[in-house]
C-alpha cells in the first residue's frame, strides 16, 4: 500500500507508522509526506486505534527535506492536496510559498491537531525537516544517541517552516539552536522538556510501545478532550500567530536568496547539496 513508509498495528489499539527510506536517511520527498499523511488519516479514522506511534527505519530518524528531489513544485500535480492555498504553478514567491504552505507548515499543523495521542520514537539524527515530524507529536521518546538540529540559518533561512522552537526549547535555547546550527542532545532536550523519555537504543521500541499501550488503555474520548485542552492552552499563548509570522519571514528569506543566489537557499551553507546557477 505504501512505498516510503510502513504501517502496522503491533499491539491492540496502537498503530505504528515508520518512515522507510533508510538509504536516504529518511529524507522527506513529496511522496513520503503524502504517504505519511495518508497513514495518519488511516489511523485517525480507525475506531480500534487509540494511539499512533511515528517511528523510522534505519540508524537515523530523518535527515530533513530531500534537497535532491527533482522538480519539487511540479511533483505536486500528482497528488490530491489537503489544503486550499494552491497556486503551485505560479511564478516567483507565490508558487514556492504555496508548496510550503501545503507540504510543510500545513501538514505539520494538521498532524499536530489529530485528536488521538501521537508519540514520536526517535533515534540518531533528526535534522531540520525531521523536527517538523516529531514536534507535531504529543510525546517524544528518544534513544540516548538521538540529536535534534535545525541548520537552516546556515542556509540563509530563519528556521524550519513549522516554527516550534520557542515552544519546544524556550526562547534562549531556541536562539542558540538557530544561531549556531548545533545539535541538541536527547539529554538536553529532555532537561528542557522537549523530550518525555530518554532510553537506550536497545529499549527504544519496547519503551515507546509500553508507553503507547498504557495510554491506549484510557478512554479514547477522554484522551481526545485532554489533548485538545492542552493544545488550546498553547494556542492561547500565541503559538499560532507567532508561527504565522515566522512562516512569512521564512518566505522573505527564500525570495531574498532567489534574488541574490538564484536559489531558494544560500548554497554556501548547504553542504554541497545544491549548486548555485552559473552566472
Amino acid at each position: 500500500m505504501f512505498e516510503t513508509i510502513t504501517f502496522e498495528v503491533p499491539v491492540e489499539r496502537v498503530a505504528r507508522i515508520s518512515l522507510n527510506r533508510p538509504e536516504a536517511r529518511n529524507a522527506q520527498n513529496t511522496k513520503l509526506l503524502y504517504e505519511l499523511n495518508d497513514a495518519f488519516d488511516k489511523a485517525a479514522a480507525d475506531d480500534d486505534i487509540s494511539v499512533i506511534i511515528l517511528a523510522a527505519n534505519g540508524p537515523h530518524f530523518s535527515a530533513g527535506h530531500d534537497l535532491r528531489e527533482p522538480d519539487p513544485i511540479g511533483s505536486l500535480k500528482d497528488y490530491d492536496t489537503v489544503g486550499t492555498w494552491c497556486g503551485f504553478s505560479c511564478d516567483g514567491a507565490e508558487g514556492w510559498m504555496a508548496r510550503e504552505k501545503e507540504l510543510y507548515q500545513g501538514l505539520s499543523e494538521r498532524w499536530r491537531n489529530i485528536p488521538k495521542p501521537t508519540i514520536a520514537q526517535v533515534q540518531g539524527k533528526c535534522i531540520a525537516g525531521g523536527l517538523m515530524l516529531v514536534w507535531p507529536c504529543d510525546l517524544i521518546v528518544a534513544s540516548e544517541d538521538a540529536s535534534f538540529s535545525d541548520n537552516t540559518v546556515s542556509m540563509g533561512m530563519t528556521g524550519v517552516e513549522f516554527f516550534g522552537h520557542p515552544w519546544e526549547l524556550g526562547a534562549r535555547k531556541a536562539k542558540e539552536m538557530l544561531f549556531t546550527s548545533d545539535s541538541v542532545s536527547a539529554q538536553d532536550a529532555h532537561r528542557l522538556g522537549m523530550v518525555n523519555q530518554v532510553v537506550t537504543a536497545a529499549d527504544l521500541e519496547s519503551s515507546t510501545l509500553d508507553l503507547a499501550s498504557r495510554i491506549a488503555a484510557k478512554p479514547l474520548f477522554a484522551l481526545k478532550l485532554a489533548k485538545e485542552s492542552v493544545n488550546a492552552a498553547a494556542d492561547a499563548q500565541g503559538r499560532v500567530s507567532a508561527m504565522q509570522t515566522a512562516f512569512a519571514l521564512h518566505q522573505l528569506g527564500h525570495s531574498h536568496n532567489m534574488q541574490v543566489h538564484g536559489l531558494p537557499i544560500d548554497p554556501r551553507g548547504a553542504g554541497g547539496l545544491v549548486e548555485a546557477p552559473k552566472k
